[in-house]
């Protein structure tokens, strides 16, 4: 079974995920660690816990979730994986993130690219790629059925959506994505974001004011 470790960094207080299994291998998912003080708190984390990260993901790949990218791959030579789609704003990084008061050298792009149905092995466990695009074209979410819980990035957040005045953003292509993807999960299903508390795909069902329009 999954366990899940929530460290948030940088200005932005973005949600970076460590997730392992009983055999103590770790994906890291959206790695948005800035500064030095921020990397040694995730390498400590995982020596103390002695976890093995073996990939790093990115459910997309705006500036404020892919500060930490390069040094961890240099660290533990681990591949990086996200959407082909999102090349484009991974190629525009440092110059986003001078905008947002961030310096940053050039992230790499990945090593291998995610689509739709892909399954990522994290020990004896496995997470399904589930396409979600409208905050950005290439994001997606990472669901385990068997953990009863999805990594949604900036789609969805307890009480709100995601935005879409960024590059790629799309609002009626945000709101079919929850709607087709993430609203279709059980009720039970627990939902990380990318920024701000965990909640359920229920609770925004019943709550969520901008998903009151869709008449579930």
């Amino acid at each position: 079974m999954i366990q899940i470790k929530t460290l948030v960094f940088n200005p932005f207080q973005e949600n970076t995920y460590l997730l392992s299994d009983e055999t103590n291998e770790c994906i890291i998912v959206d790695a948005g660690c800035y500064t030095a003080q921020e990397f040694d708190l995730l390498v400590n984390y995982l020596s103390k816990n002695n976890l093995k990260p073996v990939k790093l993901i990115n459910t997309h790949c705006h500036v404020d979730h892919v500060l930490g990218i390069s040094r961890l791959m240099e660290k533990y030579n681990l591949p990086f994986e996200a959407h082909k789609n999102e090349d484009r704003i991974i190629g525009e990084a440092v110059k986003h993130g001078k905008v947002f008061g961030f310096e940053l050298e050039q992230p790499p792009y990945p090593t291998n690219y995610l689509k739709e149905g892909d399954e990522i092995k994290v020990g004896n466990s496995t997470l399904k790629v589930l396409e979600v695009p409208g905050h950005s074209q290439g994001h997606i979410a990472f669901h385990s059925e068997e953990g009863n819980f999805v990594v949604v990035g900036d789609v969805l957040f307890r009480g709100s959506i995601g935005r879409t005045d960024l590059i790629g953003g799309d609002y009626d292509q945000l709101i079919n994505s929850i709607y087709k993807k993430l609203l279709v999960l059980d009720r039970s299903t627990v939902v990380y974001p990318g920024h701000g508390p965990s909640t359920t795909i229920g609770e925004e069902i019943m709550t969520n004011p901008f998903l009151s329009q869709l008449g579930i």
